[in-house]
């Protein structure tokens, strides 16, 4: 295929032209831990960085090296690296490349287990400052002379702020930080950082991407965009052996992955894999039933407030729409007070009471007495999470199925 095709058939295509033996039209499963070389100086040279190859699967392997070309074909960028899990990936990208004396800026509103690891990296000597990343204001009067990363999501789990991505890509492009755009609420197919001067996107295959519940990843793609030449914590021997442009994610699959070991099965990427052939498709159902069913919980009188960037009223909405193909599946809402929540969930019947997110199945889940517990009522609050709300993972269920099942557990607490 000579000419620029679409997102879903570049993804379709993406592994047949690839020429997998035997006119495989997907990557085989590659489940060998290490490779043989006939010649030791063959070995050598991968280990060195001489030659193109695999030596030992912790850091890759031809299954996911695929999966990998496919992520960073989605997001337009230059190269990623594949993780076990996207924690495994925010882990890995701030391991590998913050050095002891620099300070990060992260958004207040980031997902409870990114600000808990983060929160674990200053209580080892990191400098980290949170802080409400909707405003590009809060972000620069953060900054510091030794600040060297900003780290925002596009819509915050779960009370779905989005972070003012264009004018905090502007200052990192004028200032010279490493910008980190966590992709994964929306997924390339509804927004690619790049559009926004991100340095590396995160994504969290497990979710949107992958899409079924089956398996785990996570994903961290170089945009090309960063200057690595000029980045003082690329490793002196990355700086030898490898071209400048390609520095930076080398050091995150050398550092971060290869010393970190949060390595990505084969069996998990080939699943992933298959399951982003059906991204576009997937989200196109997703963001409209989540559309229609945050109009009805917002007509609703039980409902006291819905999150959900889709709607007129949401801080966002305008920002939403310049910047996303869709508004996304992840909402959030609360229920006046007086209604027993935990009594609601139990009667919702096709909605599914599960912690992930990005399923083909529409998920909820009551957020401050689980995923978020561990922060505190006063970090939540912060984040803007009430101790009611509920977050919503919407599938592709039929529409009239996933309205009418709210409706009966709604209209049973009149």
């Amino acid at each position: 295929m000579t000419k620029q095709k679409g997102f879903t058939t570049t993804l379709l295509h993406a592994d047949r032209l690839r020429k997998p033996e035997f006119g495989a039209l997907h990557q085989p499963i590659h489940t060998t831990v290490t490779w043989g070389f006939d010649d030791v100086q063959g070995l050598v040279d991968v280990f060195q960085n001489k030659a193109k190859g695999y030596a030992y699967s912790r850091q890759g392997n031809p299954t996911t090296a695929a999966l990998e070309s496919k992520v960073t074909m989605m997001e337009g960028g230059l190269a990623s690296v594949s993780f076990a899990t996207g924690m495994a990936a925010i882990m890995a990208t701030v391991f590998a490349l913050v050095k002891q004396g620099s300070h990060i800026v992260a958004s207040s509103y980031l997902f409870g287990n990114t600000r808990s690891v983060l929160q674990t990296f200053t209580e080892i000597g990191l400098d980290i400052s949170f802080v409400d990343a909707t405003s590009v204001d809060e972000v620069k009067a953060a900054c510091k002379d030794n600040t060297c990363m900003i780290m925002v999501e596009t819509i915050a789990n779960p009370a779905t702020q989005i972070a003012d991505l264009v004018n905090i890509g502007e200052l990192c492009a004028e200032k010279g930080y490493i910008y980190v755009v966590d992709n994964t609420m929306t997924s390339p197919y509804i927004f690619q950082p790049i559009t926004v001067k991100a340095s590396l996107v995160i994504n969290s295959l497990t979710k949107y991407i992958g899409g079924h519940g089956n398996a785990l990843g996570g994903s961290v793609t170089d945009t090309g965009l960063y200057d690595w030449a000029n980045y003082p914590g690329i490793a002196p021997i990355i700086r030898e052996q490898i071209k400048p442009d390609m520095q930076g994610i080398t050091q995150i699959r050398k550092r971060g992955l290869r010393d970190g070991g949060g390595t990505l099965a084969p069996e998990a990427a080939h699943s992933l894999s298959i399951g982003a052939e059906t991204l576009a498709l997937r989200l196109e159902r997703v963001c409209g039933n989540a559309g229609e069913l945050a109009e009805y919980l917002e007509s609703h009188p039980l409902v006291d407030k819905v999150y959900y960037p889709g709607l007129k009223g949401h801080p966002q909405h305008e920002l939403s729409k310049k910047l996303f193909r869709f508004h996304g599946g992840l909402m959030s809402f609360a229920l006046k007070d007086g209604v027993d929540t935990f009594a609601f969930l139990n009667r919702l019947q096709v909605v599914i009471k599960s912690s992930n997110l990005g399923d083909t199945r529409t998920l909820a889940i009551p957020v401050a007495q689980t995923i978020f517990f561990e922060l505190g009522a006063d970090k939540r609050a912060e984040m803007g999470i009430p101790e009611g709300m509920i977050r919503l993972s919407v599938g592709i269920e039929d529409r009239e199925d996933l309205l009418e099942d709210f409706k009966q557990a709604l209209d049973a607490a009149l």
